[in-house]
């Protein structure tokens, strides 16, 4: 089942569940503009070559569009107004002033040039140029795109329009308007979200283990943190494999060992495993970090989490979800858990448009009770309406969006 049919599934979930006014739910069953541009880029070999690219703008009610950009062969439109969706949910849900967006271009960045890749962050932005902005439109680094592509970005825009305009995007270098803490946002948010969780479930160091599927920037700060705070990290994995430990894996030497070889490495007595291994171990917290579907119902009756903290954008479909959710397991879902990425994204907009720089335990102190406020508004809506909490996530973000729409 496609991205975006999951989506809309959830969607129709949450709003039978509040019953949400016809005229909202029909409005957010369509984005409000879906951009396809076709661009040239000139490679390495003096020949032109053209890609094709999309920019999905969900909806604005509540803000400016916001969302990332992503650079991988897969991408879709399908998968793009999906994430586009979410983002709509996920800034609502965070109750920070934006909208939902998200784009993407369909190409394989390991197979270009560093000099193809600006060339071709270049072009693209020039093509989208009219329909983004500070105030209309604010995308952000995603999958295979970097700090490094922001500055890119930001700097082409600021030609296109003729000034300098940093807060056309977040995720840039520090040098370039970046934020401090935005690299580690996603897992320092996510952490915030499990901590006001953990009570409610009773978890602790003492008796909770931790398995992380997925070992990017936001996997990595997920279990760095798990770790930190006396927990137990008995697997990990990335796209090329993972290794399993019951006795604990040591997180700062694994992160260590990934940017020395480019991969999770086997240390201590850990055994390798394979990532779908990795969502059947034994633990207190499952933490699926890496793309989409990663739990479908085959996989959800044999998970052995008591918890499952989404870092990863839409890593459980709809049926793993209704398995899940009937076997006692709680999924905290993506657009809460993953949101301070995001948030960290408004933070960094809201440096640029007032010409501030804030250090990392300042954007963080903005950060916490953000996380903290969220995760109490979706918690209160899954005992009010009795739903999952993946269902309250939603029917949080669908309140506010439809207050908004009304004026």
């Amino acid at each position: 089942m496609s991205a975006f049919t999951n989506a809309m599934r959830q969607l129709d979930l949450a709003a039978s569940a509040m019953h949400l006014d016809a005229y909202t739910l029909e409005r957010l069953r369509h984005p409000q503009r879906t951009v396809e541009v076709d661009f040239p880029v000139k490679m390495d070999d003096g020949s032109t070559k053209l890609f094709h690219g999309y920019r999905v703008q969900w909806n604005d009610a509540r803000g400016p569009f916001k969302g990332g950009l992503r650079f991988h062969p897969q991408t879709d439109l399908d998968e793009v107004k999906a994430l586009s969706f979410w983002m709509s949910i996920k800034c609502a849900v965070a109750n920070i002033p934006f909208g939902g967006g998200k784009g993407g271009v369909t190409v394989n960045p390991k197979e270009l040039s560093k000099t193809e890749l600006e060339n071709l962050t270049r072009s693209f932005t020039r093509a989208i140029a009219d329909v983004i902005g500070p105030e209309k439109d604010v995308p952000a680094p995603d999958v295979n795109t970097t700090p490094q592509i922001m500055d890119w970005l930001a700097d082409e825009y600021g030609k296109y329009v003729g000034k300098p305009s940093l807060a056309v995007v977040t995720g840039k270098t520090l040098d370039h308007g970046g934020s401090e803490g935005r690299g580690t946002a996603t897992g320092q948010g996510a952490y915030y979200v499990f901590e006001a969780y953990r009570e409610k479930l009773e978890l602790d160091p003492e008796t909770s283990t931790i398995a992380v599927q997925g070992f990017g920037n936001a996997g990595q700060e997920i279990a760095r943190l798990f770790h930190h705070h006396g927990y137990k990290v008995v697997a990990v994995s990335d796209s090329q494999g993972g290794i399993h430990d019951e006795n604990g894996i040591d997180i700062p030497e694994l992160i260590r060992l990934k940017k020395e070889t480019g991969h999770v490495a086997r240390i201590g007595d850990a055994r390798d495993i394979t990532n779908e291994e990795l969502l059947k171990v034994e633990c207190g917290v499952l933490v699926p970090s890496a793309l989409e579907n990663a739990i479908d119902a085959d996989i959800a009756h044999e998970v052995k989490a008591r918890m499952v903290l989404e870092v990863a954008n839409g890593p459980t479909t709809p049926e793993a979800d209704m398995i899940l959710a009937k076997r006692g397991i709680t999924v905290v879902p993506d657009v809460l858990a993953n949101s301070g990425g995001v948030t960290t994204s408004f933070l960094e907009w809201q440096q640029n448009m007032t010409d501030e720089h804030w250090t990392e335990d300042e954007v963080f102190t903005r950060l916490k009770p953000i996380m903290d406020d969220a995760s109490a508004a979706v918690m209160r809506a899954a005992d009010a309406h009795a739903v999952t909490q993946r269902e309250a996530a939603f029917i949080v973000g669908l309140e506010r969006i439809d207050k908004a729409l009304k004026g």
